[in-house]
């Protein structure tokens, strides 16, 4: 079969027409030897998101475990005004650096951030960001399993307490509550070959966050008693580093940032910036409103996931069921990206050519997706605490926020000088910006993965609820 001059491709039973089919879908129809010509053939191609929709899919990439583990980290940092001033400092490089690799992936409209490094620094480049990726990818997704235990397992606590403690059937167990609910409502999301297939779900998983804000805001304005002492100043310089993870965690939406803008329906760094612009002004009021008002009410005694510091009282039950619906949503834009990096080394490992690379990208997808959830499940099992986790998970996302971008930029701007052509001073200034971000991500990388090392050989307990099966 061949295609010569023609617009269409009808099917002798069914006559269908080559605008009703997709690109990969003619892979089986035209056979290995036949290339598709855009110019002679009309392959459909599927509508991008509008720049709101988009907004709530970066928010619920950011949004996650990060929120119920901020308000301790206030308190490690030395307080409300301590912390704020460190995040604030921080969140002009984390939205650079998401502008930075904006710019960037317009150079060859890259679609995804292994690819972006890949277009300014070359194949290693791509290698090492595509490593790093799946490794971080993979450990967060076993952090969002984490939660989804603890959410129910608190659940059980406060509206089954004696039956829970006394009986403890199986259909209440941990293993059983991750491993049932994650494949009926997380498996079924993590096919879909286009990560904009969930910005529906990510609305929803946003509204749960925006109850859980509402929830603590609400429980600041009743009358309390702070059980600890609140603290208004660090213990050393130092203690105001121990926050940084915790934002860097907190704020990483750069590894799904750029999937995210290749599906907008109109790909620009306008549109993009809107997109930003509103997520980044959501992420901050939720984490700012719960961490502070979270440790006013608890100081010392906060735990790593505020909901464990309240009484479990239906209103902190609805708002574990919302987290753990909310995580189950946030698992499936972690497992696409990470996906993709797995998917990029794979291919490269393997030398496969564009062609088998389109003809096989189903059957790649579906038993990579299967492969991954199947071990992160297993993981989460046995893992049972994510304070340690996110410390290191923090210390992984620096890399994301600071040294790629950093060394992205610095590429582009170094091409334009030794490109012979006389550069505008901002260019030279672009480029001392992008050392900059390389410096301060080596160091925040290499400080927090040390924090995060030391919490771990010293031994960090796993915080209790204050309603437990030894409540009385």
């Amino acid at each position: 079969m061949s295609i010569q001059n023609t617009s269409k491709l009808e099917d002798d039973n069914d006559n269908t027409s080559i605008e009703d089919v997709t690109e990969e879908e003619l892979y089986p129809i035209l056979g290995d030897n036949h290339v598709i010509n855009s110019s002679t053939v009309s392959v459909k191609t599927q509508r991008g998101s509008g720049w709101f929709g988009s907004a709530f899919l970066v928010v619920n990439a950011a949004l996650g475990a990060g929120l119920l583990n901020f308000p301790k980290a206030y308190h490690e940092a030395g307080g409300v005004l301590t912390a704020i001033v460190v995040q604030s400092f921080f969140l002009v490089f984390v939205v650079a650096a998401i502008m930075i690799l904006g710019y960037c992936s317009d150079i060859k409209k890259t679609n995804n951030y292994q690819d972006v490094v890949d277009s300014v620094c070359g194949p290693w480049g791509r290698v090492t960001c595509a490593l790093s990726i799946a490794l971080y990818c993979f450990g967060t997704c076993i952090t969002f399993l984490i939660i989804i235990g603890d959410q129910w397992e608190s659940l059980f606590l406060g509206t089954a307490h004696d039956f829970y403690c006394k009986e403890n059937p199986i259909y209440m167990r941990r293993t059983f509550t991750i491993c049932v609910t994650c494949v009926l409502f997380v498996l079924p999301l993590c096919f879909p070959k286009r990560i904009d297939f969930l910005k529906y779900a990510s609305f929803i998983g946003v509204m749960g966050i925006l109850y859980v804000v509402a929830l603590v805001t609400i429980k600041y304005c009743l009358p309390f008693t702070v059980p600890g002492t609140i603290a208004t100043s660090p213990k050393s310089w130092m203690d105001v580093f121990l926050v940084v993870p915790e934002i860097c965690f907190a704020y990483q939406c750069h590894v799904s940032i750029i999937p995210i803008y290749s599906c907008l329906e109109k790909r620009n760094l306008k549109e993009f910036s809107k997109t930003v612009s509103l997520a980044m002004v959501l992420c901050v009021l939720t984490y700012t409103v719960t961490a502070a008002f979270g440790y006013l009410q608890f100081g010392s005694d906060i735990t790593s996931d505020i909901l464990l510091s309240f009484e479990p009282d239906k209103s902190v039950m609805v708002a574990t069921i919302l987290i753990a619906i909310k995580t189950y949503t946030t698992y499936p834009i972690l497992l696409f990206c990470g996906r993709a990096g797995f998917d990029a080394l794979w291919t490269m490992a393997w030398k496969m050519s564009d062609l088998e690379i389109q003809r096989t990208e189903r059957r790649r997808r579906i038993i990579t997706t299967l492969i991954w959830f199947g071990i992160s499940l297993f993981l989460a099992v046995l893992i049972p605490n994510i304070g340690v986790v996110i410390q290191v998970l923090g210390a992984f996302a620096a890399v994301f926020i600071f040294i790629f971008p950093g060394v992205c930029l610095l590429k582009s701007m170094q091409d334009k000088i030794i490109s012979g052509i006389e550069q505008p001073w901002s260019v030279y200034h672009l480029r001392s910006f992008a050392i900059t971000f390389i410096i301060m991500g080596a160091f925040i990388f290499g400080l927090t993965l040390a924090q995060a090392l030391q919490k771990d050989i010293k031994g960090v307990s796993a915080d209790k609820s204050q309603f437990t099966c030894e409540h009385t």
